[in-house]
């Protein structure tokens, strides 16, 4: 590939990045400390999605029904920023207290090829002991990534076995036991950020609820 055919891809991918930014950005608007809510989005943000699990089973979103969800969509061969964010998905965990129990953090991987189940088994043990990986046909990976409105691409990298790194949107998710959007969470939350912010969500969702 000459290196002006590299240049346009590279153009490509940003501007493609730009564009779903712009869209994620009116659902998802911004807030002090990176941290928001919206409830008009709950019907907007998430849905159903059927995919496979890091122990080869099949799971769809009714068998994370009635828990809250804490989802970030990464890939196990990410170099810097989603072990960060999953570190930082673990450590709010830990500082949640009780209410932790009633978490299911979920990381789905948007680099399918490469993420097999084995591959996400041995990749989840290094963060929360209850993170879950999921993988599935890149077409199931398309559809759970549209219904949360996030962006990825397949880059060409040199330096990769591979030969390609995935470029994609850094959001963690926050969704209610009824799938529902509650709120999200950028880059740099702090963790005691996070987990301020679930707990308070968890007390007036169950306020509600009882």
């Amino acid at each position: 590939m000459s290196g002006s055919q590299k240049t346009l891809l590279i153009v490509l991918a940003v501007v493609a990045a730009v564009l779903v930014g712009l869209s994620l950005s009116t659902l998802l608007p911004s807030a002090e400390n990176g941290v928001s809510t919206q409830a008009q989005n709950r019907a907007l943000i998430g849905g159903p999605f059927e995919l496979t699990d890091h122990q080869g089973n099949r799971v769809t979103e009714k068998d994370y029904a009635g828990q809250y969800k804490l989802i970030y969509f990464g890939f196990t061969y990410c170099p810097d920023v989603c072990p960060t964010e999953l570190q930082t998905m673990s450590a709010a965990l830990e500082e949640m207290g009780e209410n932790a129990e009633k978490v299911q953090p979920l990381l789905i991987t948007i680099d399918p090829e490469r993420d097999t189940p084995e591959a996400l088994a041995q990749y989840v043990g290094h963060f929360h002991s209850r993170l879950v990986g999921l993988t599935g046909t890149p077409e199931e990976i398309a559809a759970a990534a549209k219904a949360y409105r996030v962006y990825y691409a397949k880059v060409e990298d040199e330096n990769s076995s591979a030969e390609y790194t995935m470029d994609h949107s850094s959001v963690i998710y926050f969704m209610g036991p009824d799938g529902g959007f509650l709120t999200h969470f950028g880059p740099g939350t702090a963790p005691s950020a996070m987990a301020q912010r679930m707990n308070k969500l968890i007390e007036e969702e169950d306020g509600e609820a009882s």
